[in-house]
């Protein structure tokens, strides 16, 4: 891909990276790779649209604590159930061992920038509270326990969607935002005394404050519309005022990218239906971009097909469809360039780009086509002679391989050259951890000289070299866990950007299957074994 920081007019102190929907890895994966890109440039920080307060945890594992463990860092460190993404496992230990053995002005940080709450579930302030008194060395928490009362009364859906029943505008919330704010204030007071931990005090008296105004949105006496809107646009004012806090954490150090939703970080105002209301408001990247000027800069995802997400390609007379007629592979366009087209037809699973979105942004990332399993098959399949065998309960596979899928030349069927798992063999093959949301790999049998020529050892060395492999990686060709014995390689959940070094390495396996089955052929034929 075109190197995008040469497309832009002005080099951004805060570079976001937007994609039109959640669910397609192919971005975050991509993501990963530019934000190693970015830091040999200078930047040293990324803020994900997650919680900030969360974020804390997942920064603790980056900077290398033993305290804190990957596991932990996933469960606890993201909100929006984002930990659970393999992409963001990738983005974690990537940075972490970037940051291994770096002096503190070039070591990469972690930051969420969204408050914690869902737009229609929103907690207490009480965890956030109790953690500001600990660390002031500040007993409060029966007052607090009091006026934060029974926790379902905050939580529940019914104290965002119905007013009379919000708890936003009691005379306990009032005194619980009086609370914190005057622990916020003495937070600035004690900074002298502690500067140690200060900086993650003070995203906790944000945190607490950030929701208990939302609440107080939420039992604003407004209209439903009206209401809806005003709760939407008071969060992308409470991302701003994160993005804000972690730009002025991280001015000294240098620049930032943020990834996010595009509706989080376009310049103009946002939209969206919820609930059969169509709503508008300014985003977090509408309030940022109004402030920071050139200093931000939008890169605006677009995407082709998700077999993820059971997207089909686009129309050709659509800005997607348009677009990936010059390239099969992800590419950046300067927005002033992408000509005018059709706006492709909204779904609840991606937002379309459409020439709102363009026209406010620096550059378009365009995504033909994420990758899974039925994509690569598809790809193989394409090669001469081959056959599939998808393994099932009607002919006799184990259960846990059900789906699986293993690749031939020749009806024989006694070795294949490819393969797509997409579970785990326990006690035999479990180091790719294949059970993650969406994961898959993709073996491939490459022979002694190709495997030897990619990895620098011979397939019967691989014992010894074993340790240096994290086999659950994503994008990342490595031996293969169980057969690299054999001669096998594997890539985990391998992303667009793979593409042609994969077609390559098929090409390989397809033909060392190909050369087996002539040599089994003549010997069939002729009775005599091959020469």
């Amino acid at each position: 891909m075109t190197s995008f920081l040469d497309l832009l007019a002005v080099p951004p102190t805060l570079l976001a990276l937007g994609e039109p929907t959640h669910g397609e890895s192919a971005f975050l994966q991509i993501r990963n790779e530019i934000l190693i890109s970015l830091s040999e440039r200078g930047y040293r920080s990324i803020a994900l649209e997650s919680d900030r307060a969360a974020g804390l945890i997942a920064d603790e594992f980056v900077q290398g604590s033993a305290a804190v463990t990957l596991d932990r860092a996933l469960a606890e460190g993201f909100s929006h159930g984002f930990g659970a993404a393999p992409a963001n496992r990738d983005l974690l230990l990537r940075m972490r061992e970037w940051n291994a053995g770096r002096p503190a002005a070039e070591r990469l940080t972690f930051h969420g920038f969204d408050a914690p709450l869902e737009i229609d579930s929103v907690p207490s302030p009480r965890r956030y509270l109790v953690q500001v008194c600990g660390f002031l060395g500040t007993d409060r928490s029966a007052e607090i326990d009091d006026l934060v009362g029974d926790e379902s009364r905050w939580s529940g859906t019914a104290a965002i969607w119905e007013p009379g029943r919000s708890i936003g505008r009691t005379a306990d919330a009032q005194r619980l935002r009086v609370i914190a704010d005057d622990l916020l204030t003495e937070l600035y007071l004690q900074a002298p005394r502690r500067p140690d931990g200060w900086p993650a005090a003070v995203v906790r008296a944000a945190a607490a404050l950030a929701v208990l105004r939302y609440h107080a949105a939420a039992a604003a006496p407004l209209a439903q519309e009206e209401r809806i809107a005003r709760l939407v646009g008071v969060r992308g004012a409470l991302m701003a005022e994160n993005l804000l806090a972690i730009r002025a954490v991280e001015a000294h150090r240098g620049p930032t990218l943020v990834f996010a939703h595009n509706q989080h970080l376009r310049r103009d105002s946002s939209t969206m239906t919820m609930a059969g209301t169509e709503l508008s408001w300014f985003s977090a990247g509408a309030i940022v971009g109004s402030l920071l000027g050139d200093r931000y800069a939008v890169i605006a995802g677009s995407l082709g097909a998700s077999p993820a997400l059971g997207i089909d390609a686009p129309g050709p007379s659509t800005y997607e469809g348009k677009l990936q007629q010059e390239s099969p592979l992800p590419r950046y366009v300067r927005a002033s360039e992408v000509e005018h087209a059709e706006q492709r037809t909204h779904d609840y699973r991606y937002f379309p780009l459409d020439q709102a979105t363009i026209e406010h942004a620096d550059l378009v990332l365009h995504i033909p086509t994420g990758t899974g399993p039925a994509m690569l098959a598809d790809r193989i399949l394409r090669l001469p002679g081959v056959e599939q065998l998808v393994a099932s309960e009607e002919n006799g596979s184990p259960e846990g391989s059900w789906g699986d899928r293993f690749f031939f030349v020749g009806p024989d069927r006694r070795q294949p050259f490819a393969t797509i798992v997409e579970h785990d063999v326990p006690g035999f093959d479990e180091s790719s951890q294949l059970d993650r949301p969406g994961a898959f790999r993709l073996n491939l049998d490459l022979g002694r000289a190709e495997f030897e020529r990619l990895f620098g050892f011979p397939p019967k060395d691989f014992a010894q070299h074993r340790h240096t492999f994290d086999f659950a990686r994503l994008d990342t060709l490595m031996p293969h866990p169980a057969y690299a014995l054999h001669g096998f390689a594997s890539i985990v959940m391998p992303g667009p950007q793979l593409l042609p070094e994969i077609d390559r390495l098929l090409t390989i396996a397809h033909a060392r299957a190909a050369d087996r089955h002539e040599r089994a052929t003549r010997r069939r034929s002729t009775g005599h074994p091959a020469r």
